[in-house]
């Protein structure tokens, strides 16, 4: 999960900027987001060379690879700082732009992903239903919207309320809790004598609320998986909520 500073209204702006999101987070696993990329893309029968948008992208790490397969990839985020990184991979058919994805992009795209639980930050249930609309609205006749959430079901089964992570000599004691309709992950952490407190705050979106969601902007929901592997979604197993839709 990607993931406040604390008292923030918008948490993800302020976490995800610091330069301690990107050290807890810098052993995610490369090789199964490459695998998943080759899998969807492979599902979706995109050809190399079509236009795809990567909505909230991060630092860019799926964009770089989609486009090292040929495509031609936009990459948008929120945070000023993981764009400014990403831009240092740009090219004639990748490029990167700070972007607030509850509003429409300016261009048309074959495919618009919203990859790694990229989704569900918001306070108001206005802006998760206007994300999904600008989504529809940036695809073109025949594009194709992917949103990869978690399952919330086999999230909130599998929760492990605490635990110590050490990055790069720094402790990060993390607790995990559901309130009030969200999954909250504390995260509090010393570094240079200084204390650090952030939490992560994700909406615990399930299928019925995104069906919900799709119905509301008259968008018609193609397949759901459960899984990288692009296998069937079940509601107890499975550890992803992969969603197809146009």
């Amino acid at each position: 999960m990607r993931p406040m500073l604390k008292d923030s209204k918008m948490w993800y702006a302020s976490w995800f900027d610091t330069p301690y999101y990107h050290i807890l987070y810098k052993d995610r696993d490369h090789t199964e987001a490459k695998k998943f990329m080759d899998n969807l893309t492979g599902y979706l029968n995109l050809e190399t060379d079509e236009k795809i948008l990567d909505l909230a992208c991060g630092k860019g790490r799926h964009s770089i690879y989609l486009n090292k397969l040929g495509y031609n990839v936009t990459g948008v985020d929120l945070s000023k700082n993981s764009i400014e990184y990403a831009s240092k991979f740009e090219n004639e058919t990748l490029n990167f732009k700070v972007h607030d994805m509850c509003q429409p992009y300016s261009e048309k795209f074959s495919a618009v992903f919203n990859l790694f639980t990229s989704f569900g930050y918001f306070d108001k249930e206005e802006d998760n239903l206007n994300t999904i609309k600008a989504i529809s609205s940036n695809l073109n006749e025949r594009g194709v919207g992917v949103i990869d959430f978690m399952n919330v079901d086999y999230i909130l089964k599998n929760l492990v309320p605490e635990e110590i992570k050490e990055v790069d000599n720094i402790k990060f004691h993390i607790k995990r809790s559901f309130k009030n309709g969200y999954i909250l992950k504390e995260i509090k952490f010393k570094d240079n004598n200084n204390d650090f407190f952030f939490t992560e705050r994700v909406k615990s979106i399930s299928l019925e609320d995104f069906e919900d969601y799709f119905k509301k902007a008259n968008i018609n929901l193609l397949d759901v998986f459960g899984n990288y592997q692009l296998q069937k979604f079940n509601k107890n197993t499975s550890p992803r909520l992969v969603l197809i839709f146009k």
